[in-house]
């Protein structure tokens, strides 16, 4: 079994343990695990290539480990217990065994449609067992998923099958949010005539929308597993062979393919799941992310699974039919362990309490949170009225690009403190260093987070281009992980994440690329140019700020232009990047060098314009004082 710590001793003699010999301490929690053959050695290492590998040469499949290793103790046992959106339709719980039957059949479908060990496949579905089953079945036959978000547009679809050459898509005909009905197959039609390396669409059926289907690419799942066997022998896959891509928002405009192998992030997810929630056998787990992000699947498919619990996912959102859902969901299935983002959480808040009353919450054991730093408002409403000051509340700080949780409290083990992730998990060595890349010891200092040591469940490259792996996490500081976060460590020792360093904006949890928003708002034939930062929001943690120089305006006028602009980026990129304010100005501050300066737009955005630093070096100083005055209207409107 996966070593577990029960106290706060216990976690301090792991911790000492792990970075005094970090192999030992991997190889040790990895031994609970079936491997075909076992590694030759734990860990290869070099930053500066960079270039990671965990249990070289063993030899393994991950969901022989969710399935054969555990099917004898808990074949009967829950393991997806799914919520639909609708709270009258009727809910669906697969067991660990017929989870596997499912899984094998469509392994097998995949198979015959001709997918091979190494082809990417692309998945753009719903919150639904058919989701989960598609991950494992990839995994199963040694395929390389990539899960794209299904609130993502045509546009955004497409460059990401093109980047993968993804040689299969499934989809949808539709998907329900709330009341919204999303046409998955129709903005799926629209990215692929742009994405000729797919061959073969599968189309699961969930809204019986009428969609067109083209004769000789695309295929009714429900008939595609039609007599296929429920039983498929596991491809065997090298620990250090490709078992995802998840595309996340890069700085330059264009997503970045994360790419996870098989062995190192299957121990990682399941470590991290078995200790951070404390989970134990018979307990109720819900994570309310979308598996189309690395939370869903390193908690609820992954991590989870791996460790043959139960868990809960749903497909609708938490503020439909009301804002009681989420405690419906707890007090209907009495979940012990509950894992949300601040963001759904400062909404719920301002909803008020009313939403409470009636529901039964005594169940819960383990709050969590997860995408950005909580604050302490949220914190404390969610520690007082969700967890009745019982639950205790692990903030978690990680990454796509870390595979799962790195700095976190381990619930009832670490005393927690409002708005701080705490401690590094057991194998986690975190630094921070100043702008130079000199290391800042002892308590009481801030900077930039960075790890200077590997972890079996870190991304290994980018789909495709490894340089940009390099330059973009490996190349500021010398043999360092650059998490791109801002960090503070306080008195205490405990770490405080500040926020992103670079040109990305954590939305409701969800990071996305400055540059890839601008690019969108530049395809207005209006616009000349534009820059786009962060402002604190009240629900969403940041909002998306928009300062657009145009040419002429239209006849719509200004507001006309704001509206087009937002619609063109909803198009593009999907609903989750449009702009928050749109503001229309004469120009950009720019240095004498043409580099447009972010931290004045920042600034203004956040309303702290009185303290702008140092502006010497503009073209036009002129312009910063029409931007502010510009600001002032664009809050009051």
């Amino acid at each position: 079994m996966i070593n577990k710590i029960h106290s706060l001793g216990g976690y301090i003699h792991e911790y000492q343990k792990s970075i005094a010999n970090p192999q030992a301490f991997w190889g040790q929690q990895a031994e609970c695990f079936y491997w075909h053959k076992r590694w030759d050695r734990v860990l290869e290492w070099d930053f500066a290539s960079p270039s990671i590998k965990w249990y070289v040469n063993g030899k393994l499949n991950l969901t022989e480990n969710i399935f054969e290793r555990n099917l004898y103790t808990h074949g009967d046992q829950e393991a997806i217990i799914w919520e639909p959106n609708d709270p009258n339709e009727e809910t669906r719980t697969l067991t660990y065994s017929e989870l596997f039957k499912e899984v094998n059949k469509f392994a097998n479908t995949l198979r015959r449609l001709g997918v091979h060990k190494g082809d990417r496949v692309a998945i753009y579905m719903p919150m639904l067992p058919e989701l989960a089953i598609a991950l494992l079945a990839c995994a199963r036959i040694g395929a390389i998923h990539s899960v794209i978000f299904a609130g993502f547009s045509a546009h955004a679809l497409s460059e990401r099958m093109n980047d993968a050459t993804a040689k299969v898509l499934l989809t949808a005909d539709g998907g329900y949010r709330g009341s919204k009905v999303t046409p998955l197959k129709e903005i799926a039609d629209e990215a692929l005539e742009s994405s000729p390396s797919v061959e073969t669409v599968v189309v699961l059926k969930r809204t019986n929308s009428e969609v067109d289907m083209r004769v000789g690419r695309d295929i009714w799942w429900h008939k595609a597993i039609d007599g296929q066997s429920e039983e498929c022998c596991a491809e065997e896959m090298d620990a250090e062979d490709e078992l995802f891509i998840l595309y996340t928002s890069g700085s330059t405009g264009k997503p970045k393919g994360i790419v996870h192998t098989t062995g190192g992030y299957m121990v990682y997810s399941a470590y991290t799941f078995n200790n951070v929630f404390q989970y134990h056998a018979g307990d109720v787990y819900f994570c309310t992310a979308d598996i189309g992000w690395i939370t869903g699947h390193s908690y609820i498919v992954y991590g989870p699974l791996l460790n043959g619990a139960k868990t809960l996912m749903f497909e609708g959102v938490p503020t439909w039919p009301d804002a009681g859902r989420f405690w419906d969901i707890v007090d209907k299935y009495k979940v012990n362990q509950f894992y949300t983002a601040p963001t759904a959480l400062r909404s719920l808040l301002a909803m008020g309490n009313e939403y409470l009353e009636g529901k039964d919450l005594s169940s819960l054991k383990v709050l969590g949170t997860v995408g950005e730093p909580i604050n302490e408002e949220a914190w404390h409403w969610y520690h007082d009225h969700i967890g009745k000051n019982k639950c205790p509340i692990v903030d978690t700080w990680w990454q796509t690009e870390t595979g799962g949780v790195m700095i976190s409290p381990i619930a009832g083990v670490t005393p927690t403190k409002p708005s701080f992730a705490t401690l590094p998990l057991p194998g986690i060595q975190p630094i921070i260093v100043d702008n130079e890349g000199k290391e800042l010891t002892g308590n009481s200092v801030e900077g930039n987070l960075c790890i200077k040591f590997p972890w079996p469940g870190m991304a290994r490259t980018l789909w495709g281009d490894h340089q940009r792996f390099h330059d973009t996490y490996f190349s500021t500081f010398l043999n360092r992980y650059f998490t791109g976060d801002g960090v503070k460590r306080d008195e205490d020792g405990y770490y405080r994440i500040l926020g992103r360093v670079d040109d990305v904006i954590n939305v409701s949890g969800h990071r996305l690329g400055t540059a890839e928003i601008e690019n969108a708002i530049n395809e207005h034939p209006l616009v000349n140019e534009s820059a786009v930062v962060g402002y604190p929001h009240p629900i969403k943690g940041q909002g998306i700020y928009a300062f657009v120089v145009c040419g002429e305006l239209s006849t719509g006028g200004e507001e006309g232009i704001r509206k087009s602009i937002m619609q063109g980026v909803t198009k593009i990129i999907g609903p989750i990047a449009r702009p928050d304010l749109v503001q229309l100005v004469p120009g950009l501050p720019k240095t004498r060098s043409g580099k447009i300066m972010r931290r004045i737009l920042r600034k203004v955005a956040e309303g702290d314009a009185s303290n702008l630093g140092d502006i010497t070096t503009l073209l036009d100083e002129d312009v910063v004082d029409k931007i502010i005055d510009g600001a002032l209207l664009e809050v009051k409107r």
